[in-house]
């Protein structure tokens, strides 16, 4: 069974984390005269793991917006199958390298290829913001140019000219994060559909750290 976890932070504190004095997790803060844990630079396992082992009703913690979610209490015991499977993984990626640079040496004797006409495609697209919501005015550009449109009022978007392989589409929204797509023609005929997910502006939250238990999953 394992146990699932919303972290969130009720009532973010306004102290200045870069005066505290620095500790082995984060800083101690004077007002509150406890530690504060930086858990800005941790991975969603870090975390996770942290939270698994270490007393939560007092933590302290400094985040960063997008980690402010629910996460998994995961067994300990299954680290174990973890190393196996990472030992398994370094194996597997070693013998394709070795399998790719065997193949590398013929290949430079196909460099005569007839090169194929460029093939541009027409690209349209959707774009949501994090909950599904279709957001309007995000600017879509050509990168390099100033060719572009903005997406109408259900998200959608319709590129004013045709593209070709390794271009790259720039989104921006005010609020939101920008994002990049390459334009990869390889398996598309004449049009290409895009689906854009825009993710919240990061932004650093601090302040005593509230875990309330979600619900409860069966072990995979």
């Amino acid at each position: 069974m394992k146990d699932h976890f919303k972290l969130n932070i009720k009532t973010p504190c306004q102290e200045d984390f870069n005066a505290f004095s620095p500790t082995q997790a984060g800083g101690f803060c004077n007002s509150c005269n406890q530690e504060v844990v930086d858990f800005t630079a941790m991975s969603t396992q870090a975390i996770s793991l942290y939270f698994s082992k270490n007393n939560t009703e007092n933590t302290c913690g400094r985040f960063n917006n997008s980690q402010l979610n629910t996460i998994t209490m995961t067994p300990e015991k299954r680290s174990y199958l973890s190393v196996l499977s990472g030992i398994g993984l370094a194996c597997f990626s070693l013998l394709s390298l070795t399998t790719a640079q065997a193949q590398d040496t013929p290949s430079n004797s196909t460099n005569t290829e007839v090169k194929q006409t460029t093939k541009k495609v027409t690209v349209k697209g959707t774009i949501t913001d994090q909950d599904g919501n279709p957001l309007p005015g995000v600017n879509v550009v050509l990168e390099g140019t100033k060719i572009g449109i903005s997406s109408d009022f259900d998200g959608n978007f319709q590129f004013p000219q045709k593209l070709k392989q390794g271009d790259v589409l720039v989104f921006s929204y005010v609020g939101f994060e920008s994002k990049k797509s390459v334009i990869d023609t390889t398996n598309t005929v004449s049009n290409m559909q895009l689906n854009i997910n825009m993710d919240n502006e990061a932004y650093i939250m601090m302040g005593k750290v509230d875990v309330k238990q979600v619900y409860k999953s069966k072990k995979d």
